[in-house]
């Protein structure tokens, strides 16, 4: 075969530093600045949302790109420009892991969905409840210890 065809989407979901609920001002131009930013990268932002204290990002991964790599490039490219155009924000900072999870192409439209219904979805669940529910539903081993350090 002379090409590689691939049809990579991942979920991830991480939040603010202390999970401090300070993403409350202009989300839009957030999402669209990290969308920038997944571009750079070679993949696609198919959704972006969240709530005050933490983000939830859908991509159509490159082949050559590696979840952590992504993260690790969206993470301090977003930060410094939250720092430099949000003045109120100069501390902010993101937790320094996150949620990665493959998304098969028959969900990517149900991950879309439950991305743009945060905020009636933590009317029920708070953010760790829905972290620890999608770690387990990922069947993703985890010490709750160590989860929020």
């Amino acid at each position: 075969m002379a090409h590689s065809f691939t049809a990579g989407y991942a979920h991830f979901v991480f939040s603010t530093k202390g999970r401090e609920p300070i993403i409350s001002t202009d989300t839009k131009r957030l999402h669209e600045y990290i969308g920038g930013i997944v571009r750079s990268e070679d993949c696609s932002l198919l959704s972006a949302g969240g709530m005050p204290d933490h983000l939830h990002l859908l991509i159509h991964m490159h082949p050559s790109k590696s979840y952590s790599e992504l993260m690790r490039v969206v993470k301090s490219r977003s930060s410094a420009w939250i720092k430099e155009t949000l003045p109120e924000n100069s501390a902010f900072g993101w937790q320094s892991g996150y949620g990665g999870f493959s998304v098969s192409r028959s969900n990517v439209d149900a991950v879309r969905e439950y991305i743009a219904t945060q905020a009636e979805h933590h009317k029920r669940l708070s953010f760790q409840e829905e972290f620890i529910a999608l770690l387990e539903k990922h069947g993703i081993e985890y010490d709750p210890k160590y989860i929020w350090t």
